[in-house]
């Protein structure tokens, strides 16, 4: 017996026929879709996003067919127009993660995923027989990526505040010695917004051999770069690679990821073949540099530093308005996520709540205000007040 679902029949309307469909009702079908997602975009806490509000000032990229075919610093004689953007958001991205442009090495990749993947083939390069090391709280991303790359992934337990913990990292890493170690930190775990401390863990494996820190900062690298309640976290801090993100919180209207490391730990030639292009897919869609980079300029360093404060403001106001609702929040210092008792279904299903076991999150970032983390407040004090009843 088959365990495939049943394929999906398509709506009739969106069905593409044999013949050309009319542009007037393909572009009202559209204007519809987009209306349903941001009518009400404020319920959805889980997700949150900023569909509509930036969209406009980037449409104009969608004009233009950007291939991004060698990485940004290989020595191509192919000149791709847009390579000078991509090296502009590499710069920034290096800055934050306490590099200069001239030590780091890397590029945008079309999701975290892919950026995550580039890491880790790097660390197997580096540490072909190391194992991985990977907190029981990281994202699911990095499960899937040992997976396609054949690495054997040994799981470390997580302190309660969601962080891996290093005298467990030290047991796992002991029973292995003389390999090596690849340890998968994360900067903003999925469900808590946990901060891991690189250095702590890197001196934890030490034992092991040669050691290689890969940083999964997609959720909190941004607003970890812009606090001081955060450990050490990056590569100024000890880490070897990085993956960060920024789609989320600048409302980019698809995913960009990008993959840092130091250059000096990039060969210059792979089994005696020189080989300048080192990204995952080679030819890759230039789209998540620009957008970023769009975005970038017009916020400014000033302005990203602005908008994770205020972010992380409303997190620090959920934090307190849950707490007399009581929720029992809990949030890691500095983080924008903030995790609280699940509550029944009817406040999950009417504000989209993210949510595994017995916790819900929201995550402070796109259209989230002070006003819905009120307005939520309120649903959770009722529900509260229903299960005493």
């Amino acid at each position: 017996m088959s365990l495939r679902p049943a394929p999906h029949t398509p709506d009739e309307g969106l069905a593409i026929a044999d013949q050309p469909s009319e542009p007037v009702a393909d572009t009202a079908h559209l204007h519809e879709l987009i209306g349903s997602v941001c009518r009400d975009e404020r319920r959805f806490l889980g997700f949150p996003d900023h569909l509509g509000r930036v969209v406009g000032e980037l449409a104009p990229l969608l004009a233009m067919f950007a291939d991004q075919r060698p990485g940004p610093y290989s020595p191509d004689g192919v000149a791709v127009a847009t390579r000078p953007y991509e090296e502009a958001v590499l710069e920034y991205f290096a800055a934050l993660a306490g590099v200069s442009a001239a030590d780091a090495h890397g590029y945008v990749a079309s999701s975290p995923n892919e950026a995550l993947l580039h890491g880790l083939a790097t660390a197997r390069r580096r540490l072909p027989d190391a194992s991985v090391y990977v907190g029981d709280q990281a994202h699911h991303g990095v499960t899937r990526a040992c997976e396609l790359l054949g690495m054997n992934r040994v799981s470390v337990q997580s302190l309660p505040d969601g962080t891996m913990d290093p005298e467990d990292l030290h047991l796992q890493t002991r029973m292995r010695r003389g390999a090596g170690a690849v340890v998968v930190a994360t900067c903003g775990t999925p469900l808590r917004g946990a901060v891991d401390d690189v250095a702590a863990l890197r001196a934890a494996a030490a034992e092991s051999g040669r050691v290689h820190v890969h940083v999964d900062a997609t959720t909190g690298g941004m607003a970890a770069a812009h606090s001081d309640e955060m450990p050490p976290w990056s590569l100024a801090h000890g880490a070897h690679s990085i993956t960060l993100s920024a789609h989320g919180l600048l409302g980019l209207p698809v995913p960009a990821g990008i993959s840092l490391m130091r250059r000096m730990q990039i060969p210059a030639t792979t089994a005696g073949i020189t080989v300048p292009d080192r990204t995952v897919v080679g030819a890759r869609a230039g789209l998540p540099a620009l957008l970023l980079w769009t975005r970038l300029r017009s916020l400014g360093r000033a302005g990203v530093a602005a908008l994770v404060s205020r972010c992380q403001d409303v997190a620090a106001y959920a934090e307190d308005r849950f707490e007399c609702a009581g929720a029992r929040p809990e949030r890691f210092p500095g983080s924008l996520t903030v995790t609280f008792e699940r509550p029944p279904a009817w406040v999950v299903d009417k504000w989209h709540l993210t949510h595994a076991g017995n916790l819900a999150q929201i995550v402070t970032t796109g259209p989230l205000t002070h006003t819905a983390v009120h307005e939520l407040a309120i649903d959770l004090s009722v529900a509260g007040l229903e299960a005493i009843a």
